[in-house]
């Protein structure tokens, strides 16, 4: 038996969902792309305008890390339906990406934006580009695809390594980030911060 894919239906499904974000998004008077006028493949610096601008950055890893979450989630889902490994892969795609998505409007609230600017590491985060949301959609899938095709412990390692990296270089990632936005510590604030 060859491995399981997503279903024709679910991937045209998730395609319209990011579509749609995008929509909103734009709705939203989020820019495009960029202010600076261009685009980047990779933008490393996370206290500067450029941060969450273009196709990839430090909180890339947070996001395909967030496909192999979503995976284990649909798995549990759809293990309830009888549907198990089968369901999550060809149906939890689709859910995934609206999960995706949903985060990807609501971090480009004010509300989330000034929670961001006032506990993370993130001080002088103004939102997402509209092309940076929807590259982070796009990167969660292919965790999500990770999740689908590697083993388990494969795909914990690497999530563990993509929390270490980001949090050695740039002193945040996943885990970090959402301790700061529900429980800021001052501790790794002042960490954080340099100090």
């Amino acid at each position: 038996m060859g491995k399981l894919i997503p279903h024709r239906a679910a991937i045209l499904a998730s395609i319209g969902i990011a579509l749609v974000a995008v929509l909103i998004l734009l709705a939203m008077d989020r820019p495009p792309i960029c202010t600076c006028g261009y685009v980047k493949l990779w933008h490393g610096d996370i206290n500067s305008m450029g941060n969450s601008q273009h196709i990839a950055d430090w909180y890339t890893p947070s996001h395909i890390i967030h496909g192999p979450i979503f995976y284990a989630f649909a798995w549990l889902l759809f293990g309830k339906w009888k549907l198990g490994g089968e369901g999550a892969v060809r149906w939890g795609l689709p859910l995934a990406v609206f999960l995706e998505a949903a985060w990807e409007v609501l971090e480009n609230t004010p509300f989330v934006i000034n929670r961001f600017r006032s506990v993370t590491a993130n001080w002088g985060y103004s939102g997402d580009s509209v092309l940076n949301s929807f590259a982070d959609i796009g990167w969660m899938a292919f965790g999500f695809y990770l999740a689908m095709r590697l083993p388990i412990k494969v795909t914990i390692a690497l999530a563990i390594i993509g929390e270490v990296v980001a949090g050695l270089v740039v002193r945040d990632g996943l885990a970090l980030t959402v301790i700061m936005l529900l429980f800021p510590i001052d501790a790794i604030a002042q960490w954080q911060a340099g100090g």
